[in-house]
């Protein structure tokens, strides 16, 4: 399947903002020459310059939809980018935010170019999830003050050790996991819980399904509580797999509700041949 406009205005945006955020770095290590080498001194300025400069090439480029496709997409480049400087340049207290900074970035912007790609009929802002709720954002602001708080009183805790490696290899299976279950879904995906079944709504089984019955729940459950593995954040490591786990344990029992109206006595083989994948959720079943 070719990916469609939108997704290769993105790729690029994305692309471009990480090659954009790395140049001052690259020509502080090469010592370009010496007039260079003072002006990028104050290298946080020149990110400032550059990424305005950017989002004006932007809004001068594209309008409407792409614009707001464009600005996302170069915004969490940027992000990625910033974070590989961190955790190549920055001490090692400020690491483990650095790559973290990255593994967010690439998770939203993969949720975006994934539907992009699979289900293009179905592309809309909220495809980057950035917006995804007020709990999820509230979730993430906790981190980086906690991250923030421990690191000021004992910098040595954030220094990256096999907690941060084993958070950072959660976070990958993880990813790995909830786009095999996009790519395997296809059309079938969708952010939203649907609750009217389409002309073209199939019960997916194949691929990553026959391990699970809910895949991209699964890799963003796993993916979740390994972000805070590698900001290496005690409190809210116990806080988000709580938080994610009510999360998902009331999602799934609304969306196989649906499923069950939507397939029936087909739903209800599948359900007793292949669980959710999730610890200690059952889902919802006729029987009980």
């Amino acid at each position: 399947m070719v990916l469609c406009r939108e997704g290769k205005i993105g790729f690029g945006c994305f692309i471009t903002s990480i090659i954009i955020a790395t140049i001052p770095e690259i020509l502080l290590r090469i010592e370009f020459n010496s007039y260079i080498h003072e002006v990028l001194i104050n290298v946080w300025l020149i990110h400032l310059f550059q990424y305005g400069f950017l989002n004006l090439l932007i809004f001068l480029t594209f309008k409407g939809f792409l614009y707001q496709i464009a600005v996302r997409s170069a915004f969490l480049g940027y992000i990625f980018g910033v974070g590989i400087i961190i955790y190549f340049s920055a001490p090692l207290s400020w690491r483990c935010f650095g790559i973290y900074a990255s593994v967010l970035s690439t998770f939203h912007f993969s949720e975006f170019l994934t539907i992009a790609w699979t289900n293009p009929k179905a592309i809309s802002i909220d495809s980057f999830i950035l917006n995804h709720s007020l709990a999820y954002s509230i979730a993430a602001c906790s981190s980086w003050v906690e991250f923030l708080i421990e690191r000021y009183y004992f910098p040595q805790m954030k220094s990256p050790d096999f907690i941060f490696y084993a958070g950072l290899i959660i976070c990958i299976c993880g990813e790995i996991v909830r786009k095999l279950a996009m790519f395997t879904a296809r059309d079938n995906f969708n952010h939203l819980v649907q609750m009217e079944k389409s002309e073209t709504h199939k019960l997916v089984t194949n691929g990553v399904y026959r391990l699970f019955r809910h895949p991209s729940y699964v890799g963003w459950f796993y993916w979740s509580i390994g972000t805070q593995l590698i900001l290496k954040n005690p409190v809210c490591i116990v806080a988000y797999a709580i938080a994610s786990w009510q999360f998902f344990h009331n999602r799934v029992i609304l969306e196989e509700i649906t499923l069950l109206n939507f397939f029936g006595e087909d739903y209800i083989k599948y359900q007793e041949k292949v669980g959710t994948g999730l610890p200690f959720i059952s889902g919802y079943k006729l029987n009980t």
